[in-house]
């Protein structure tokens, strides 16, 4: 059974922001691996760059107010909160689309195809070509808490508050 939609809206305090930056700085980094061809996991240098761009050059404000821009919503189902894109096209007839990112992964990784599916003449289609989006955070991932039960739980086994 779902809860009531509600508007989810992103706005991480700075001083979480300036928390991560100040974990970033203090990483205590291990020896590089005799082999760094991937073969024993990601190459050091590799995973040091990735830092160092989380670090000095992500835009998480261009990121928050992308998302917030795409319309977030929340909803408790099954005792879970939810957290979803719902992306309207402006053409009503559009087709609903329910879209999953893989794990580990994210919403953002439909960034850069969901206004040529919601407003497809902008992208050389026609208005049949549109349609109406829902994607929701998948389980483990931003945004999405992670059930207290195993899914597949009998309703007569679940927490309260969670059928």
């Amino acid at each position: 059974m779902a809860d009531a939609i509600t508007p989810f809206v992103l706005d991480v305090p700075q001083s979480e922001l300036d928390d991560l930056a100040a974990r970033f700085d203090r990483v205590r980094w291990p020896d590089p691996s005799p082999i760094e061809d991937g073969r024993q996991g990601p190459p050091l240098a590799r995973i040091k760059a990735l830092v160092a761009h989380w670090r000095t050059a992500y835009d998480w404000r261009r990121c928050e107010s992308l998302l917030n821009g795409l319309g977030q919503s929340s909803t408790v189902i099954d005792g879970v909160e939810i957290h979803f894109l719902h992306v309207r096209s402006t053409y009503e007839d559009a087709m609903p689309l329910l879209m999953t990112h893989g794990w580990p992964g994210s919403v953002l990784e439909f960034r850069h195809v969901i206004d040529p599916l919601v407003n497809p003449t902008a992208h050389g289609g026609t208005a049949e070509d549109a349609f109406h989006l829902v994607i929701p955070s998948m389980r483990g991932s931003a945004f999405r808490e992670s059930p207290t039960y195993r899914v597949g739980t009998p309703a007569a086994s679940l927490p309260p508050g969670s059928s």
